[in-house]
């Protein structure tokens, strides 16, 4: 895989909904650092979605020595309108993958382990095999690793859902990008009540294991749509969910509607919290890995 430098920025690219306001601005976090961690991962060969997907986050996780792995390629099947990541023919599985994250993992010393993937409808499993290995190869190098996953909706099917719980992650997590109205436009080739059946699924078959999910606003989602989501996904028993501000990759993606200034995301806490969420983080930057080990212990403490 080529490995890609980091291009270090002041703040998101600009998009159609008029001048990034001071609140979107990201700060530049040591940049050295920044580059070391790039480096260390570009010698395991492995991709993540911290640079892949764009993340604003990146300089900030990547200064603290932590990513959030990308498996099964950096080419989705799914063409998403939000997203960053590629879409199209994806390369065939990495069967050493597993190991090399596993490797990364320790060699960053990482005590919580975030994975995610690109969407893989070629597949039989929908790559629910490669997720079980590369959680195997990470709990058998760092035993000790809290490991959340964060997958695809596995074109619905419930078997391979089974396997990956089943595999014992910490906290299992899908998103639902978006409200309701908006799918069919968001995200083509997913559906929403096919999201909120794995997750309620994902709560049936192994209810100890924290159910989580992720919304996106600045899309054109209306607040009742927001909040009617949060009781959508508290209702299915998801514990966790992250709320960001959509910046637009490129000009061939879906424009922001709007920013969302930060007074609104702290209502969009209190509402969660209302809807029975048991823990809500939300803010412009917020994304679906954002703090994820400090939500996830904060569940399981309780």
């Amino acid at each position: 895989m080529t490995h890609h430098p980091i291009l270090l920025t002041t703040e998101p690219k600009a998009d159609t909904a008029g001048p990034l306001p001071p609140w979107l601005r990201v700060k530049v976090k040591k940049a050295a650092l920044t580059e070391k961690t790039s480096r260390r991962l570009g010698s395991y060969g492995v991709a993540t979605v911290c640079e892949q997907a764009h993340c604003p986050n990146i300089g900030e996780c990547y200064s603290h020595g932590t990513a959030t792995f990308l498996i099964m390629g950096t080419v989705c099947t799914r063409n998403c309108r939000f997203c960053a990541i590629d879409s199209g023919r994806p390369q065939p599985l990495d069967s050493q993958e597993p190991q090399h994250v596993a490797e990364a993992a320790v060699d960053l010393g990482l005590d919580f382990v975030v994975v995610t993937c690109v969407t893989r409808d070629d597949l039989p499993d929908g790559g629910a095999s490669h997720f079980v290995a590369t959680i195997q190869a990470i709990r058998d190098r760092l035993p000790a690793a809290g490991v959340e996953v964060l997958t695809s909706d596995f074109g619905g099917d419930k078997s391979a859902l089974a396997r990956v719980l089943e595999a014992e992650p910490t906290v299992f997590n899908h998103n639902v990008e978006t409200v309701r109205r908006l799918q069919s436009e968001i995200r083509p080739q997913a559906d929403y009540d096919r999201s909120l059946g794995m997750l309620a699924a994902a709560g049936q078959i192994a209810p100890h294991i924290p159910t989580k999910s992720g919304l996106i606003v600045g899309m054109g989602e209306a607040n009742d749509e927001i909040r009617q989501t949060m009781t959508d996904l508290a209702d299915v028993g998801v514990s966790i969910l992250t709320i960001g501000q959509y910046l637009q990759p490129t000009r061939r993606h879906r424009p922001v509607s709007r920013y969302v200034p930060p007074d609104e995301f702290d209502l969009y806490e209190q509402w969660g919290v209302q809807a029975g969420l048991a823990y809500v983080l939300s803010g412009p930057f917020v994304r679906s890995s954002y703090h994820a080990a400090e939500a996830a212990r904060a569940v399981l403490a309780k």
